[in-house]
């Protein structure tokens, strides 16, 4: 592990950023971070649509690390063009770049596993924008780290736990028996990219959770934590409800374990009722 380093966290007013904000300083490195939506006084306004802007900010802060945890999902520019103009910037100032990515590149199904090797198969506009940044960013930035995770929870801060306590609740909607992902705890995952800053990775890394759950099965580990009753929680197929059937991505995240010497908890662990 390298010494304190300066990193620059697009996206920080996010689930994942503003936890990625919290474990960098614990680790010593000081930290700039951003947000475009969201109005705080402790980040910075930047667009990442906005490739003048972003070199004129990156320049500004000088950074020497830049992870992109930035994304809207119904927003292509954002999510596609955004991540392309921050790792072109980087390249040219010589900057590393961590990149944060999506098991929704790939349809599901159609095989067992997911390693770093499968080529991205989108089937929804989300996943599309993601597999397009991650080309994008590949061509601009030759060292560039494309990290790859999954559904994303943990602490109970998450909008799926939110969602689980207010189905619970009685709330309307279900959750899917049909889709499944390999969930990763937000605290395990923001350790990883802290400690991807300081190593030399570069291409695509798988992070992600080792068991496979649909969000059915993990809503009843939310509600059995939380001390809810998982029999309340409506289950349903994707199908019936949005149209579209869900899909099966388990993320092979082996590779990650050596790169980064860091443990990527399962959710049954993670989610034990203590």
């Amino acid at each position: 592990m390298l010494g304190c380093m300066r990193v620059l966290i697009i996206g920080a007013s996010g689930y994942l950023g503003g936890e990625l904000r919290r474990r960098a300083r614990a680790a010593g490195h000081e930290v700039v971070g951003t947000a475009w939506s969201s109005r705080r006084d402790d980040l910075s306004r930047l667009d990442v649509r906005d490739r003048a802007a972003v070199d004129r900010f990156v320049g500004a802060v000088a950074p020497e690390v830049v992870v992109n945890a930035a994304y809207v999902q119904s927003d292509w520019a954002t999510t596609a063009v955004g991540p392309v103009n921050v790792a072109t910037v980087c390249a040219a100032r010589a900057v590393r770049f961590v990149h944060v990515s999506s098991d929704a590149v790939f349809i599901g199904g159609d095989r067992e596993v997911y390693d770093e090797t499968c080529a991205p198969a989108p089937s929804t506009p989300y996943g599309a924008a993601k597999a397009a940044a991650e080309v994008g960013v590949a061509a601009a930035h030759a060292s560039a780290l494309i990290v790859r995770t999954s559904w994303i929870l943990g602490d109970g801060r998450s909008p799926f736990e939110s969602f689980v306590r207010a189905l619970a609740g009685g709330a309307a909607g279900a959750l899917f028996d049909d889709d499944v992902r390999s969930p990763v705890h937000v605290g395990d995952l923001a350790a990883a990219l802290v400690a991807s800053c300081a190593s030399g990775a570069a291409g695509v890394l798988h992070v992600a959770g080792p068991e496979s759950l649909s969000r059915y099965e993990l809503g009843r580990l939310v509600a059995e934590r939380d001390g809810l009753d998982p029999g309340t929680l409506p289950k349903a197929a994707k199908a019936s409800v949005t149209g579209s059937a869900g899909a099966i991505v388990r993320l092979d995240s082996a590779k990650a374990a050596g790169v980064l010497a860091v443990r990527l908890r399962g959710a049954r662990e993670f989610l034990r009722k203590r």
